[in-house]
């Protein structure tokens, strides 16, 4: 059985304070939840308070984008080990926003979900269309594209606990939402893809999670269909009542 996820990513947004301030919400009131996973994804500069506010819960901390280089001089970035080492279990990779605005290209999007996974993060892999492919009936094409170049290398056991995110670019922060049976027929041509290039348990197995102006009042209808298994959330995880009615959504 796959248990949900609800992921926040508070993308850049928020003070100190007020990251704390939400970290400390979510825990008094979903530090212990066994039907949902919670995963709380903080800017870079806020892991380590994040991750300390949430210790010895079951909240988890990821973190927004990762190099693939263990170190070196790569002013800015942050390493998989460095991320780790604050107490993170998780990282998104290829966000759509990295993708389009930083022009990050498939090949470093898999070397990422590399760095990730053999520093025991768990890899959030994000794909999707902008809205002009999908108008074009690219969608199929772009999402295999994606998924295929994302998982270059990676064997079964490689995968055994990565996470794929379905996110449709042209729902992104604009208020504008995929019907569940829209994102439900693209989940389910991730699940084929990798049904084929590995086997029925990781298929079976494998979490795919929807992300795309998630709101507390489409949750349900996203929830409700067969491969949605949780959502990445963005704009309504800055707030503490909005995230944890879509934390119970998911449920």
């Amino acid at each position: 059985m796959r248990i949900p996820l609800a992921a926040g990513n508070w993308k850049m947004n928020l003070s100190r304070d007020e990251a704390i301030a939400l970290a400390q919400a979510i825990k008094e009131q979903a530090s212990d939840s066994q039907r949902v996973d919670v995963l709380l994804c903080p800017p870079a500069v806020y892991l380590d308070a994040v991750c300390k506010i949430v210790e010895d819960t079951l909240i988890g901390v990821g973190s927004q984008d990762v190099f693939w280089q263990p170190e070196g001089a790569y002013t800015g970035e942050i390493s998989a080990p460095m991320v780790r080492g604050m107490g993170c279990s998780y990282s998104i990779v290829g966000h759509s926003e990295r993708r389009h605005l930083f022009g990050e290209t498939d090949e470093e999007v898999n070397w990422k979900v590399k760095a990730a996974q053999q520093n025991d993060l768990t890899p959030i892999l994000c794909v999707g269309e902008l809205l002009e492919e999908r108008q074009a009936k690219q969608t199929d094409k772009v999402i295999t594209r994606q998924v295929e170049a994302g998982l270059e290398d990676l064997d079964a056991d490689d995968v055994l606990n990565l996470i794929i995110a379905y996110e449709p670019v042209w729902a992104i922060g604009t208020g504008e939402v995929a019907r569940p049976d829209q994102a439900n027929e693209v989940h389910g041509l991730i699940r084929s893809i990798l049904q084929d290039r590995y086997d029925t348990s990781i298929s079976n197995g494998m979490r795919i999670i929807y992300g795309g102006s998630v709101k507390p009042d489409n949750i349900a209808g996203l929830i409700a269909q067969s491969e949605i298994d949780g959502a990445l959330v963005g704009g309504a995880s800055l707030k503490a009542d909005s995230f944890l009615e879509i934390i119970e959504g998911c449920a």
